[in-house]
């Protein structure tokens, strides 16, 4: 049969490991995929880089749009990322009937719902693994492999630059700021790292799996965000003490009256095997009604752990190009025309266990006024510890772990402790979640 012939937008990192490992692996990949996959043009701004990495063996060239005119291309990857020229691309690559493969998980985050209805209605494939966690097969193991469950749970660490930093603060003592200045020199924090760090990128990929999950249209404009910026040294050390670890776990949940959709810190106990995931790795936690728990674990990032995933994608196109489009598995892993509209839930209505920090003036009768204060809020206090701060005599950190409470009780509770006299500092609030 005549080759697949593919079209490669971007030569950075994972354009650059998608090129080796094909060209690497070129007759082993044939072999599965039933026929040749031939990336026969590169786009990129760095013509020179790309030239020296490919050695002649394919054309190279700064314009984008011709890749996707191209009539002789039959697959186009889209490795440039953003939402701005990529979407563009995109969305001409699909009118003129080509396949796309992307790891664009901000665009298809955020536009998902129009590309993958275009892609629909031209009968073409948008194939999307390397958007989630990496080279980690996420995608294909709930859109395939889990096919017979009704999923239940996700939580998933799927941010290896947060991971990194949340893992060095444990492991040094060191705040946030010195340790986020160490991953920038090591090559795993951006320059402006603020879509790690606040839990964006998190939300984008997390954004995916619920809608596969759960058959819910895109919905990223609806999940809740909250990143690492402002977490203290103190309270890893703390937490430690307690018996957990503070992870940024990206959390989607399948409930009677609505999906969550949630990213945030939050506390898991240290004998939980998430909690054992450290540096850069990611991993992924999905409870189905039928299997139970699984685990999916591996590297999130890097050139060739995520150019695995994108070809494998080219794989599975090549086999199902010539496949009627109404037998594929579709987009979203639900036929189109039954998606869900269930709501995703306002982060004021889940239900979870607490961890509360504030800083007091050691006094008698302290505790009486916050314990009242959480009682009338309908919060009952599961444990306690009180610390005497180093470097002050008549203050003192407490930390109460709470039982099962709903957010917005809690939220109420923070407020009239805060305009207590006593208390020295605002409340810090982290989710404690039981994963099992």
């Amino acid at each position: 049969m005549d080759s697949i012939k593919v079209g490669l937008l971007g030569m950075g990192v994972v354009g650059s490991g998608t090129w080796t490992v094909l060209d690497r692996n070129a007759k082993e990949i044939a072999r599965r995929a039933g026929r040749n996959i031939e990336i026969s043009k590169i786009a990129t701004l760095n013509v020179d880089h790309a030239r020296s990495l490919v050695n002649g063996k394919t054309e190279v060239i700064q314009n984008a749009y011709d890749i996707v005119r191209d009539p002789n291309i039959d697959i186009v990857v889209e490795l440039i990322g953003g939402d701005t020229i990529a979407l563009d691309l995109v969305r001409e690559a699909i009118d003129n009937g080509k396949h796309v493969v992307t790891a664009n998980k901000a665009m298809l985050a955020k536009h998902g719902n129009e590309i993958f209805a275009k892609a629909s209605s031209k009968g073409v494939i948008v194939a999307f693994e390397a958007a989630v966690a990496g080279g980690i097969p996420i995608i294909k193991a709930i859109r395939e492999g889990l096919t017979a469950n009704r999923i239940k749970f996700i939580a998933g660490i799927i941010n290896g630059t947060t991971n990194f930093i949340l893992s060095e603060m444990r492991s040094t003592g060191l705040p946030f700021k010195e340790v986020l200045s160490k991953a920038q020199k090591l090559g795993y924090a951006e320059a402006d790292p603020t879509f790690d760090i606040e839990g964006v990128d998190a939300a984008h990929k997390l954004t995916l799996l619920a809608s596969l999950s759960f058959g819910i249209p895109v919905q990223f404009q609806s999940a809740y965000i909250e990143g690492i910026s402002q977490l203290s040294s103190e309270d890893i050390t703390y937490a430690e003490k307690l018996g957990y670890r503070i992870k940024l776990l990206a959390i989607t949940k399948y409930r009677a009256d609505g999906i969550e959709l949630r990213v945030h810190p939050a506390l898991i106990s240290s004998s939980c095997l998430l909690a054992s995931v450290e540096g850069a790795m990611n991993a992924v936690f999905v409870k189905g009604d039928a299997v139970g728990p699984t685990l999916y674990y591996g590297q999130g990032a890097g050139g060739e752990p995520t150019a695995s995933a994108v070809i494998a994608d080219l794989v599975d196109v090549t086999r199902l190009q010539t496949a009627d489009p109404g037998n594929r598995v579709p987009h979203l892993a639900f036929q189109a025309d039954a998606l869900s509209d269930a709501r995703i839930l306002p982060i004021e209505l889940i239900s979870t266990s607490y961890y509360l920090r504030l800083r007091v003036i050691d006094q008698p009768g302290v505790l009486s006024e916050i314990s009242k204060i959480l009682a009338v809020s309908n919060i009952s206090i599961g444990s306690m510890i009180q610390e005497i701060c180093s470097n002050s005599k008549n203050e003192a950190d407490i930390i109460f772990i709470t039982h099962e409470s709903i957010e917005r009780n809690i939220n109420q509770a923070i407020k009239q402790i805060e305009s207590l006299p006593v208390v020295q500092s605002k409340v810090t609030r982290l989710r404690i979640e039981s994963i099992n």
